[in-house]
């Protein structure tokens, strides 16, 4: 069977952790969420005291680097892989605001994307996965067969974003969910380690007004159609 690498890139809360768990479980394909990853690692340094309102301790999070063992197991009841932190489940606690919060300061440190990307690139050695990130299709795949990079107005964002937190029962604001989403923006677009960038030869996906389905078949098409062609210079 011909397999592919489906790398898919682009802003916070634009959905591609769901529509990459989709096309993963109905292409049979192992399915890497990034961003857990770099999340799982925001959780470790604020549950250690490393970073806070007043506390950016760079240098004693590097040093733990080792220390931290990351895994995806696969949930049946769910249908997807959930991260694990040092064979924690912390699938719940990484999705709150306040990891929202320091996740892109974290996830900036050049020591913590050499060690994640390295991680990424094995798990993908095989083909066959669909990963989603910020960096997937410029640094850990740049060979990828097919590359997406998905956007949507900062207000589309902030609202999903915003009834996924409430309905999780968080108490939050839609202006706490909306400038956060723009900081995100701004720290992963400009800082100087693998920046977020659309790759020269990823699709552009602006799923503004577009719902779960719809992104999913265009995108699922894209990839037989793409799988089609690989079969043929086999």
């Amino acid at each position: 069977m011909c397999k592919i690498t489906i790398a898919i890139d682009g802003y916070s809360s634009t959905g591609k952790s769901t529509v990459a768990k989709h096309l993963a479980k109905d292409l049979g394909y192992v399915y890497v969420d990034t961003g857990a990853m770099y999340r799982a690692v925001t959780l470790y340094a604020l549950r250690m005291g490393y970073f806070g309102e007043s506390e950016k301790n760079v240098a004693a999070l590097v040093a733990d680097l080792p220390k931290i063992n990351l895994k995806f197991v696969f949930n049946e009841s769910v249908g997807y892989s959930e991260i694990y932190l040092n064979d924690e489940n912390v699938e719940k606690e990484i999705r709150t605001l306040q990891v929202s919060a320091y996740v892109s300061p974290v996830a900036e440190i050049q020591a913590v994307r050499v060690k994640l990307v390295e991680m990424q690139q094995e798990m993908g050695k095989e083909k066959g996965i669909v990963m989603d990130g910020r960096d997937i299709g410029t640094v850990v795949f740049p060979d990828a067969d097919m590359k997406v990079f998905m956007t949507a107005s900062t207000q589309a964002r902030a609202t999903r974003r915003y009834r996924e937190l409430l309905d999780r029962g968080e108490e939050v604001t839609y202006q706490e969910v909306l400038e956060n989403v723009e900081s995100r923006d701004y720290i992963d677009s400009n800082r100087e380690f693998s920046p977020l960038r659309k790759a020269a030869d990823a699709i552009e996906f602006d799923n503004s007004d577009l719902g779960l389905q719809d992104q999913f078949e265009r995108l699922h098409g894209y990839a037989l159609r793409l799988i089609e062609e690989r079969k043929k210079f086999k």
